[in-house]
């Protein structure tokens, strides 16, 4: 018997800088390839990252004087989108921080559609998990909610009565072509741990890992610390550095939808964030034969680093703890070869192939 193809709506805040939106453009890949029609709807204007299927850019109608009215209008459009193409289910990525919208979009956006959200963050009150009656209120009658971790599945939604809940992790493409991916000539013939993603200090806490940095002193031996990426803090931790010791050894390179060049070439990749889901940039690096230098922060990086195995996984919220762990890394050759050695393997469950079954298994059920 043949496969029945679904026709899948993916709504996404946009399709550029963070890893959110490439794992949104990497599921519409994996989508299509299994036969299934994509399309895709970003909120904002904003593509950087490659996608398949059918762009309806909602983006394109926003205007600066982004009122009621035509926020309102902006609604109906995609309404009459959704209407129009009668889609099997709709695959919402957005955050949602605000119970009167999703109350909106349940109602009227998405009101006679199967309906799929996806949870990105930890973070209670970025999806609405900070109490059960919200989270019920959001979740509770959807076809499904996924978690993008176990913890956000059993922490954040079980235990808030979300009974539709379940785990598809984000997907590592194994098969990536690196090739032609940019290289920085300010990289070359020098030996770099690498912190990639949007420059939100509030989440992404760079200011620790430059602190960590200084603690470590491996700058004094020519090991420099890149900051790949743009955001709103990019100015103030530019500032930082000039006033570090080490601050000649730290480099601020522009955000790329083309990183993997950069990752690939690193010594190891770190992570320092306060809080995340699914950090894709542990997985990546892994696919890419990287060790890492993690955090042991709430949701994710638990359920990928494997301490001393593939990286380092560090308890402490400590700049001399995880300057220590930098260190070890850059010192330890046999250390570093085993966690290099076992860097792939570690994440083949999260190949592509893997989770575009699981996502296959859900949407024909």
């Amino acid at each position: 018997m043949p496969k029945k193809v679904k026709k899948v709506c993916l709504v996404t805040i946009s399709l550029a800088k963070g890893g959110v939106e490439r794992s949104v453009a990497q599921l519409s890949h994996m989508l299509d390839d299994l036969g299934h029609k994509v399309h895709i709807v970003p909120l904002n204007d904003a593509v950087d990252y490659e996608y398949s299927g059918q762009l309806f850019n909602l983006g394109k109608y926003k205007t600066a004087d982004n009122n009621f009215l035509k926020r309102l209008l902006r609604f109906r459009k995609l309404r009459a989108y959704l209407v129009k193409n009668r889609f099997d289910f709709i695959i919402d990525h957005r955050p949602k921080n605000d119970l009167k919208r999703e109350k909106f979009y349940l109602r009227y956006v998405y009101k006679g559609f199967r309906k799929i959200y996806v949870v990105h963050s930890s973070h209670p009150t970025m999806y609405l998990t900070d109490t059960s009656q919200n989270a019920q209120q959001v979740y509770q009658n959807n076809f499904a909610t996924v978690a993008v971790s176990k913890y956000i599945e059993q922490e954040n939604l079980i235990k808030k009565g979300i009974t539709n809940a379940q785990t598809i992790y984000n997907a590592v493409d194994f098969n990536r072509e690196i090739s032609s991916d940019p290289f920085p000539a300010s990289l070359q013939n020098k030996k770099y741990l690498l912190a990639y993603g949007r420059i939100d200090d509030e989440v992404k806490d760079f200011s620790f890992l430059m602190d960590a940095y200084q603690a470590s002193e491996v700058w004094k031996k020519n090991f420099y610390l890149v900051i790949l990426g743009d955001g709103k803090d990019k100015d103030v931790l530019l500032q930082k550095a000039t006033q570090m010791p080490c601050g000649q050894n730290i480099l601020f390179l522009p955000f790329t939808n083309q990183p993997f060049k950069v990752v690939s070439k690193s010594h190891f990749v770190t992570l320092t964030s306060k809080f995340e889901g699914f950090p894709m940039v542990l997985a990546e690096s892994l696919s890419l034969g990287i060790p890492v230098v993690s955090l042991d922060i709430v949701s994710g990086p638990s359920e990928i680093v494997k301490n001393k195995q593939n990286g380092l996984l560090v308890k402490e919220r400590n700049p001399q703890a995880f300057g220590d762990a930098i260190k070890l890394m850059t010192e330890n050759q046999d250390l570093y070869n085993h966690c290099k050695n076992q860097a792939k393997s570690s994440v083949a469950h999260l190949s592509k192939e893997q989770i575009a079954r699981q996502w296959d298994q859900l949407i024909s059920m």
